[in-house]
């Protein structure tokens, strides 16, 4: 299983999200368009910030893992 790989997904899952709760608002009283409860599309973008800072420190975390093995290795 490879973290960076898992992480991506994560990452535009996230971004994903966010987009469609963004749409959500900017489309809020429009004729036409269904009802939007905007506590929840802000509640939905804040919790698609959070997984994707999660996400962004995965990648990093595993990004030191990988620089902290090539260091032992050139040892």
């Amino acid at each position: 299983m490879d973290p960076i790989s898992t992480a991506r997904y994560g990452l535009m899952a996230a971004s994903r999200r966010f987009e469609a709760s963004a749409v959500n608002i900017a489309t809020m009283g429009v004729e036409g368009e269904p009802e939007v409860d905007l506590a929840k599309e802000t509640v939905g973008m804040i919790e698609a910030k959070t997984a994707f800072s999660a996400n962004l420190s995965v990648i990093r975390f595993a990004q030191d893992m990988w620089d902290s093995l090539l260091q032992l290795q050139t040892r």
